[in-house]
């Protein structure tokens, strides 16, 4: 660990606290309908879909729309995908994409994953590229953005017995948000030298005479909104490693602030609008804590270097003719620092973009960006579900205070009862059942162990890894497991499914029952929820509940591994 690799990282958080507040303010005029500068374009969708935008909706309703919607286009993406070959804008030719690589990227890209089991620079044409899968990263980002909005309304009592209208949800956020956001990004990625164009691929010849095929297409387009709408995914098969796509420092600097801003400003946004401040801010420290801490594990971890090495009398220190550390797997540009601040941010914002090999950390390093993910990525998380993922845990927090102290818990004057905590149960073991048990079964079957690239501890921690990152609507990989097969092709487009809708529809389930609930006046009783007592507490049950369900999985994979690596031996 180095002095300069802390300043970049202290940089990073510092501008990340900077524009929480202007940025959430932003948010919350966006949502409430105080931003009309589209205001013909946005009255003109509405006609065009049928819909009312200032009728509020039951949950049920909220949530009908929100699956309609998704289902229809995700079958689009699907048939397009499968007639690629047959559609223009294709000039490397690039043929249909197999059945099922076609459903596992319709279902990933329409689930906020960006799981790619395939190079994107040889598999997709432009129009696959900006048409199918750079429109699921914007509406995708949009409707994660409406379920948050959904819970805050719940929470603010404003509207009883309403959450809002999703399709007037899914139009601002995608118009006021997330377009003219991504345009200013998208010219930022060009003028630092990000390729955007539809040319075919430039065939050059390398100084030993061989040729190369170097692939263009829409890039900048594509990182801009994948960054922002925390989709992950890239153009390029070594996704924010490749100098086409994270050129320079400023690139990687600005990848990074994409990832973290929304996310962040949203949680300012949902203390304005619930009228509760320092709850806010108290649940942004939550976030905050879990994330330096992460950050700092990762790096010290990567900075020790790999135990063999070491033992054999490889110096991993860092000195001028050497960056020390665990470069393997790592972009020379981005050195260790870099490389585990990035792994660490997207891991915690369910974003899968990556500028290092996850699969060449650490055993230690790559543990802690797995446990951002089984930890339901609350760590600022995905644009809207870090925040609907960290206001369930809340609710449970508050619950399991109220049993200690024999009160009915209270969340913000709204009571929780039956319902609420069944709908908080289910959140919690549909997530872990998604990626414990489809770990177990790809372990137990031929066609999963075939897919394996390492054995032992490395071997389970790639495929606990893989459902881990689909489950949670994340995306990165280790990518030793070789996913592209009908097997795992099938688990991960189920698991992305799960990971998305199973969950957001306890969610607006638990929206839709505390919308119903009275405000009840705080009284001497009443949990405070904001504080240092409140956020221990709901760290402490975050890491409870995360330890709980994943610990025995993780001490057969990661732990043990670090620990026969400390022993000399291998696997």
């Amino acid at each position: 660990m180095t002095a300069q690799g802390w300043l970049q990282i202290a940089v990073f958080s510092a501008i990340v606290v900077a524009t929480t507040r202007p940025i959430g303010l932003y948010l919350e005029r966006v949502y409430d309908g105080r931003i009309t500068w589209l205001r013909p374009l946005e009255a003109g969708l509405y006609r065009l879909a049928g819909v009312d935008p200032d009728e509020d909706q039951h949950w049920t309703r909220y949530a009908t729309g929100l699956l309609l919607f998704s289902l229809v286009s995700m079958l689009f993406t699907y048939v397009a995908l499968r007639l690629q070959g047959a559609l223009p804008l294709n000039p490397d030719g690039h043929g249909a994409v197999v059945d099922r690589q076609a459903f596992e990227t319709a279902a990933s890209f329409t689930t906020n994953t960006n799981w790619q089991s395939y190079a994107g620079e040889a598999t997709m044409s432009p129009l696959s590229q900006m048409m199918q899968l750079g429109f699921h990263n914007f509406v995708s980002a949009a409707v994660g953005m409406g379920v948050a909005l959904a819970c805050i309304r719940a929470l603010a009592g404003r509207r009883p017995g309403t959450i809002g209208n999703f399709w007037a949800d899914l139009v601002r956020g995608t118009l006021y948000l997330f377009l003219p956001f991504a345009f200013v990004a998208s010219l930022l990625y060009v003028q630092q030298g990000v390729i955007q164009n539809t040319s075919p691929a430039i065939v050059a010849t390398t100084l030993e005479g061989a040729p190369q095929r170097i692939a263009m297409g829409p890039v900048a387009s594509q990182e801009a909104i994948k960054q922002l709408g925390t989709n992950g995914g890239g153009f390029f098969n070594a996704n924010a490693a490749h100098p086409f796509e994270n050129p320079t420092p400023f690139t990687n600097l600005l990848s990074m602030l994409s990832i973290f801003l929304l996310p962040s400003a949203l949680v300012y946004s949902f203390g304005r609008m619930v009228r509760n401040g320092r709850h806010a801010w108290t649940v942004w420290a939550a976030m905050a804590s879990l994330f330096v801490v992460g950050v700092g594990s990762t790096y010290w971890a990567e900075s020790q270097g790999n135990p063999l090495h070491v033992a054999a009398g490889v110096d991993a220190t860092t000195t001028a003719e050497s960056p020390g550390g665990n470069m393997e797997g790592k972009e020379q540009r981005f050195g260790v620092a870099n490389s585990a601040l990035y792994a660490v941010i997207t891991t915690a914002a369910s974003c899968g973009a990556v500028n290092a090999m996850h699969d060449s950390f650490t055993a230690l390093g790559g543990l802690w960006p797995l446990l951002n993910m089984q930890l339901g990525e609350v760590v600022f998380g995905g644009v809207g579900a870090g925040l609907y993922g960290m206001l369930v845990m809340v609710v449970l927090t508050v619950f399991l205070a109220g049993l200690m102290v024999g009160r009915s818990p209270e969340y913000l004057g709204k009571r929780i009862g039956r319902r609420e905590i069944q709908m908080v149960t289910l959140y919690v073991l549909t997530s872990s059942a998604s990626v414990l048990a489809l770990s177990a079964l790809s372990v137990l079957a031929p066609s999963g162990r075939a897919g394996l690239g390492n054995s032992g501890p490395h071997g389970l921690t790639e495929i606990l890894y893989a459902f881990s990152s689909t489950t949670a609507n994340n995306g990165s990989a280790f990518a030793g497991l070789s996913g592209a097969s009908y097997w795992y092709n099938t688990q991960f487009g189920l698991a992305t499914l799960v990971g998305r809708f199973a969950l957001i529809v306890p969610v607006l389930a638990l929206a839709g029952f505390l919308a119903e609930r009275r405000v009840a006046p705080e009284t001497g009783g009443t949990l405070p929820v904001h504080g240092p007592l409140f956020l221990i507490l709901l760290i402490g049950v975050i890491v409870v509940v995360g330890a709980l369900t994943f610990f025995p999985a993780l001490a057969l994979g990661p732990i043990v591994e670090h620990l026969l690596l400390l022993q000399g031996r291998t696997f």
